[in-house]
């Protein structure tokens, strides 16, 4: 896999495009449009189409659509629109605001009210014998109501990806589109939940009061050390599972997409000496997801280097790493301490990995760079160097995104009414996830299914479900008979 070494840099990263839809009123002249049209092209934008808004002797309004590959981009468009004579911009829209107007979610009745009876029989005076059911036997919650198929998805906005802390109002359209992928990929009807509060024992009673309305709870975008303390809490106060999928989502896809990498590069999980930069949610869950499936040998590595056991750490889960990890106790920079090393998995910060530092490591290195929307390493770059190369961007091969799992997860949770998600159940979904890819698909560009896959949801959600009544956790049995899928209580 080795080859001469070859020009590098921090490449760009590959940009992400959108439309814009600009009106213009231009001069009724001929050969204004295409004035207009090479002002759009010479300024880095292509005109996708073309509409007819009104026309005068003097004047026609066009809305124009045009691609444009980055925000920058869009601007000079319009700049250079502006500034040609006759010219009026009259508004300019952008494709990805238009889409959140509103917002993207909504709440539509599964009954149509149409009739008295209908009334009657939704809410009063029908409801209140539904009501009191409830009320003389709790577990009917889940058969009787929305908790049955419901995830509160829960933010203080402190961590979101590749924006920091933006606040509950910033992080809002945020978790709408989580609650939408829940919705589109598992059938799970999810809803925002962002808290205007910092504080930890906030945050654990605010989600402690509105549970009774959820079947889950999905913790999303809350910074570290924080969240591992509201997971824990909440994971020992309330009966129904929570997960934090920064951590949790995150390593169940890493575990899934690295059990087929070392199948490829002929190497055992137990035997694979992992170098993992990031030590924050994310970086720890993962290094702990690891551990119990029997690596040995993993070295973490944050901003200062290497955490070892000759070094003093304030922070706890950083005493915790280092009392259980770095078997040599290697200290030194990233670099340094990947020499020999079979696997790098970055969850940290862009640029941070040098082809230099992958030629030193072991025979068929494994590369998992997944910082976003900018890798710790460009694939490109990686490629000479590298066995097997994954990140979290979807316009490289080996997409690492916890889509693949939190659908799955929560609905195999919800299908088996779990009272808590354990380390079994994650286990499981990882090797599911992995199980998708064939044993005569698996190759270096494929080790891990696109979250397109329509198994995925299902088989993960089945291995999750069957990991909790193993785990005791379930509160209902799913039982396969004649292809069909059955349920039987289990006693609380």
């Amino acid at each position: 896999m080795r080859q001469s070494k070859k020009q590098h840099g921090m490449a760009a990263a590959a940009p992400i495009g959108f439309t814009v839809i600009m009106r213009v009123e231009m001069p009724n002249e001929p050969g204004s449009f295409g004035v207009l049209a090479s002002a759009i092209g010479d300024a880095g934008g292509i005109i996708g189409a073309v509409d007819m808004g009104s026309v005068s002797r003097s004047a026609i309004v066009r809305d124009v659509t045009i691609t444009v590959p980055s925000e920058p981009i869009a601007e000079a468009v319009r700049r250079a629109v502006e500034k040609i004579e006759g010219v009026k911009v009259v508004f300019v829209s952008d494709s990805t605001f238009l889409a959140h107007i509103g917002g993207k979610i909504q709440m539509e009745p599964k009954v149509p009210v149409k009739t008295r009876q209908d009334l009657s029989m939704v809410y009063t005076p029908g409801v209140a014998r539904v009501s009191m059911a409830i009320a003389a036997d709790p577990r009917k919650a889940f058969q009787l109501s929305i908790k049955r198929n419901t995830v509160g998805v829960v933010t203080d906005g402190t961590a979101v990806l590749g924006l920091g802390d933006i606040g509950p109002l910033g992080a809002l359209p945020v978790m709408e589109g989580k609650a939408m992928l829940f919705k589109q990929f598992a059938a799970i009807d999810a809803f925002p939940i962002c808290l205007d509060t910092k504080d930890v024992d906030e945050i654990v009673d605010t989600v402690e009061h509105i549970a009774p309305v959820f079947g889950g709870i999905n913790l999303e975008d809350i910074s570290a050390p924080r969240c591992f303390e509201i997971e824990r809490r909440l994971v020992e106060e309330l009966d129904i599972p929570v997960m934090h999928d920064d951590q949790h989502g995150t390593a169940v896809v890493i575990l899934a997409a690295l059990i087929n990498a070392a199948q490829v590069v002929g190497k055992r999980m137990e035997d694979l000496t992992i170098v993992v930069a990031g030590s924050g949610a994310a970086g720890t869950a993962t290094i702990k997801m690891l551990l119990k499936v029997g690596v040995r040998d993993i070295i973490p590595v944050d901003r200062a280097g290497a955490i070892n056991r000759s070094d003093r750490y304030e922070n706890s889960h950083w005493r915790w790493l280092a009392e259980h990890t770095n078997r040599e106790n290697r200290r030194g920079s990233l670099s340094e301490v990947l020499r020999g090393t079979d696997v790098f998995i970055g969850v940290s910060a862009p640029g941070v990995l040098q082809p230099e530092a992958i030629a030193t490591m072991a025979r068929d290195p494994i590369v998992f760079a997944m910082a976003n929307p900018t890798p710790e390493i460009m694939p490109e770059i990686a490629a000479p160097y590298v066995a097997v190369m994954a990140t979290g961007r979807s316009n490289f091969p080996n997409q690492v995104n916890n889509l693949l799992a939190f659908p799955g997860i929560f609905r195999g949770a919800l299908d088996s009414r779990a009272r808590r998600i354990t380390e079994r159940m994650l286990i499981a979904a990882a090797k599911g996830i992995a199980s998708i890819v064939g044993d005569d698909e698996r190759n270096a560009e494929y080790i891990i299914p696109s979250v397109f896959d329509a198994r995925v949801v299902d088989v993960v959600a089945k291995c999750v479900a069957q990991a909790a009544t193993e785990d005791g956790v379930a509160r209902r049995t799913l039982l396969l008979t004649e292809g069909e899928e059955a349920t039987v209580p289990v006693p609380s």
